[in-house]
């Protein structure tokens, strides 16, 4: 476990597998949540810029990270009930909410389904539940050749467990380099088998949603009402910005900003930036 100052670390017991939860700060919660290929370390430097004023609670997803591994549930409905789970064994009724990539999805989920416990969250580089499909936007489905190659019953499980596709992705998805202290960090926690199947499962149930997304959605007739920032590097180059379009139809206060000069991990490439939004918006 990397350490970092001002972060401590805790395990708890949920339903069916033990999370892991880095914690830091004082004030009103946040949650933090991460995604592929990455885990609580990614929120470092906005954790440090964010401490002052709220209290960040960054769990690992199961199955990734430290968090336990259970064999199943490795899905976005899965990991927005887990969420909920912690909340109560924290003992938090409403919390302020940031996730990037499958922690952005994950972050839809619980807006639509428990929004109750959300007093308002930011989306980082993850599309909406409501896509439009154009001719413009299938023309990119080649962007999406990763979640395939890594959903196959054996090669998704080998280029996983051995760090090329997740190397190859945390090195292409930048504008810029934000990882200077290298990318073992988060390599390392794939090499378990158990881990790498995590992988497996989470983008077969993506190629799911693709096809679902093609016929309207499986949101389709959902409507959002927490207050939603969607924030994303405009330079990414797996998720099309294409994919925003038409968001605000379908929530009661969503704001799209789109950030040039940033890739795909955007908390790591622009911390600064996603800490300012986030004290703007979540106060």
């Amino acid at each position: 476990m990397p350490e970092v100052e001002g972060i401590e670390h805790r395990f708890i017991d949920l339903d069916d597998f033990r999370v892991h939860v880095a914690e830091a700060g004082e004030g009103d919660p946040v949650l933090l949540l991460h995604g592929w290929p990455q885990h609580w370390y990614m929120w470092r430097q906005v954790i440090e810029r964010l401490s002052p004023r709220f209290r960040l609670i960054a769990p690992d997803l199961r199955g990734f990270g430290w968090s336990e591994a259970p064999g199943q549930g490795y899905d976005p409905e899965t990991f927005a009930e887990d969420q909920l789970t912690l909340l109560d064994a924290l003992d938090i009724d409403r919390v302020r909410l940031i996730g990037h990539d499958w922690g952005g999805y994950v972050a839809f989920l619980l807006g639509l389904g428990a929004p109750e416990r959300l007093e308002r969250m930011i989306v980082l580089n993850c599309p909406h539940p409501w896509p439009r499909v154009r001719p413009r936007l299938l023309l990119q489905t080649w962007r999406s050749w990763y979640a395939v190659a890594n959903s196959l019953p054996v090669l998704g499980r080998r280029v996983t467990q051995s760090s090329s596709m997740p190397k190859f992705m945390l090195r292409t998805g930048n504008v810029a380099n934000p990882f200077p202290d290298g990318l073992d960090v988060y390599l390392d926690r794939f090499r378990d088998p158990d881990r790498a199947e995590v992988t497996v499962q989470l983008y077969r149930y993506y190629l799911r949603a693709f096809v679902q997304g093609l016929r309207g959605g499986a949101y389709r007739d959902a409507h959002l009402t927490v207050p939603t920032l969607l924030l994303f590097g405009a330079d990414d180059l797996f998720v099309p910005s294409d994919l925003l379009e038409g968001g605000e139809e379908h929530a009661d206060d969503m704001h799209i900003e789109l950030v040039p000069g940033s890739g795909h991990f955007i908390a790591n490439e622009r911390p600064d930036l996603v800490a300012r939004r986030a004290l703007a918006f979540l106060s």
